[in-house]
């Protein structure tokens, strides 16, 4: 399988770390526009292996960078054929999957992400209706890709991605009816010397965090809420406990009732107090903007956009690792019957900072997100997994994904509620 990987920020970098070790990989192309990542984060796959932490053969030949604007969808559509490439993975923030969605689909590859289309508010009632959703924009087209005989997998990262993985499975071997599924996701990870650094892009952080969650309802649809409602403490497992999480914005949502039936579909994040008063902060300012504004410069006037700001004044997650200590949890918790009794489990999957920094050299959060996509592509290669349109991750077979995460070191868990 030859890959076009786009964006080599935390998340794209170890993509290629785990990737490196696993041999359906024929070809990588790492690109960015920013060409010294892409550059870096291939030359550290031969760095690794020379101080004796690879296995295999040197990663030379297998991996190449470039300079690529993930916004010229032309210049991506040509790359994608120059380089005979059979997928695009997009690592990326959700601006730029349009774009790359639609090269993908101009070249003739299959596309896979990591995070959706953007969603727009409902211009009159943004806190009880929904306007654009996410993902719609991907689904409007999901004809034309049945049509070429292309798959575009989306939402195949953590959350959504895995989590999805586990709602199917759950459908598929644990319960007869659910109620509900609600992804949980929680962390007991602190960043020493930083009162405030997100562990993960703080653009797409603020972009899900202060839009109006969507919760799924049977009888009702897709809806909205107030951001950061109904706030519940739920016990995350291996030692992280008892964490306030809120709704939040995200793929789980719009994805898993259009492939499972449940009465109630729901996603809460664990963000704590502190974090939800800083973006609260951020938006009662305007710095949560995508909007450009004309600001003084020393050779003029420039347009920047307040959020663009914001994110260049953070530390880059990629690099807080050494700095973080704890454990990041993504998981499923689904409410329902089998074979008559009520039953309620968590299936989750938990990465301890010190583990994936010792083993891959990337902080917990962007390895946890990594190595979902990675596992699907080796599906992807071997025929186990297959299809055409745009479907999520929930719309394919659990058990083979599921099996091979263990298989990469990385085992996932299930507890009992009742």
């Amino acid at each position: 399988m030859r890959v076009l990987l786009v964006g080599a920020g935390g998340v794209g970098t170890a993509v290629t770390r785990i990737a490196a070790r696993r041999d359906f990989l024929t070809h990588m192309v790492v690109a960015d526009y920013d060409l010294s990542r892409a550059e870096a984060a291939v030359a550290a796959l031969d760095e690794k292996q020379g101080q004796g932490q690879e296995q295999g053969q040197g990663q030379q030949g297998r991996f190449s960078a470039r300079r690529l604007d993930a916004s010229d969808q032309e210049a991506v559509r040509q790359v994608l054929a120059d380089e005979r490439c059979d997928v695009l993975l997009n690592a990326t923030d959700p601006r730029f999957v349009m774009p790359l969605f639609d090269a993908a689909l101009a070249a003739g590859a299959h596309y896979m992400d990591m995070a959706m289309s953007l969603s727009a508010p409902h211009a009159t009632t943004p806190y009880e209706d929904c306007g654009v959703k996410l993902g719609d924009e991907q689904f409007a087209k999901a004809a034309e890709w049945e049509a070429a005989g292309r798959l575009a997998l989306v939402g195949m990262g953590v959350e959504p991605g895995l989590s999805d993985v586990f709602a199917r499975y759950a459908a598929d071997q644990l319960f007869d009816e659910i109620e509900e599924i609600g992804v949980r996701d929680g962390a007991d990870l602190t960043v020493e010397g930083y009162d405030f650094a997100p562990s993960f892009s703080i653009w797409t952080t603020i972009e899900e965090c202060l839009n109006p969650p969507v919760v799924y309802e049977k009888d009702r649809g897709w809806h909205t809420t107030a951001p950061f409602s109904e706030p519940e403490v739920f016990e995350f497992p291996e030692g992280i406990g008892p964490v306030e999480c809120v709704n939040v914005e995200h793929e789980e949502v719009l994805l898993i009732p259009r492939w499972i039936d449940a009465r109630r579909v729901t996603f809460k994040y664990g963000l704590g107090d502190d974090f939800i008063a800083k973006l609260k902060t951020l938006h009662e300012l305007g710095l949560d903007s995508t909007a450009k504004v004309t600001v003084p410069g020393p050779d003029g006037p420039v347009a920047v956009s307040p959020r663009d700001v914001v994110a260049a004044c953070l530390p880059d997650p990629a690099t807080l690792g050494d700095r973080m200590k704890g454990k990041t949890c993504a998981g499923t918790w689904v409410k329902g019957t089998k074979d008559g009794a009520a039953r309620e489990v968590y299936l989750y999957h938990v990465v301890d900072n010190e583990w994936s920094m010792r083993e891959y050299g990337s902080q917990a959060v962007v390895w946890q997100t990594a190595v979902n996509p990675v596992i699907a592509l080796e599906l992807l290669a071997g025929g186990v997994w297959k299809g055409s349109g745009v479907l999520g991750p929930e719309a394919l077979s659990p058990q083979p994904f599921l099996d091979l995460l263990t298989a990469y070191g990385s085992p996932w868990g299930m507890r009992e509620e009742i």
